[in-house]
């Protein structure tokens, strides 16, 4: 075998199939950068961690700055019963949270299926190859 050959051999040894085989990415060779992923199933994860952060940067500083900049309208306005400041504080960004919470689980699941993700098979691979497997995806000794 020449040198090339096995350089060749190497480098092909070394590429790992990601994200469900729609891509392969030589991840020892590859530098990893936060806000340009190398792979396209982590660029369209980071869409989605980026567009819910915008929307949760609404739900938190919103009714602040709404108050701060509308403070007469915001502290006369009621909704049942409560100024609409404290009810958007108090009230509005609790189920803000619960709903991106529930909105990040059905985008994550969007893109496991589209790119072939299967979380289940791997939990399976590791019962059979004996290995048993904790409660946070590590393994237990």
């Amino acid at each position: 075998m020449t040198d090339a050959e096995s350089t060749e051999t190497e480098s092909t040894d070394r590429r790992l199939e990601t994200d469900g085989g729609h891509d392969n990415v030589d991840y020892l060779d590859e530098k990893i950068h936060m806000f340009r992923p190398a792979t396209p199933f982590m660029q369209d994860h980071l869409k989605v961690i980026w567009g819910l952060f915008a929307v949760w940067v609404l739900f938190t500083f919103g009714p602040v700055t709404a108050t701060w900049v509308a403070t007469d309208f915001m502290t006369s306005t009621q909704v049942l019963g409560f100024q609409l400041h404290y009810f958007l504080t108090a009230i509005g960004s609790p189920l803000g949270a619960l709903v991106l919470c529930a909105a990040y689980a059905w985008q994550r699941d969007r893109l496991d299926a589209q790119y072939g993700v299967d979380h289940e098979a791997e939990a399976e691979a590791e019962a059979e190859a004996g290995k048993a497997v904790a409660a946070d995806g590590g393994e237990q000794a």
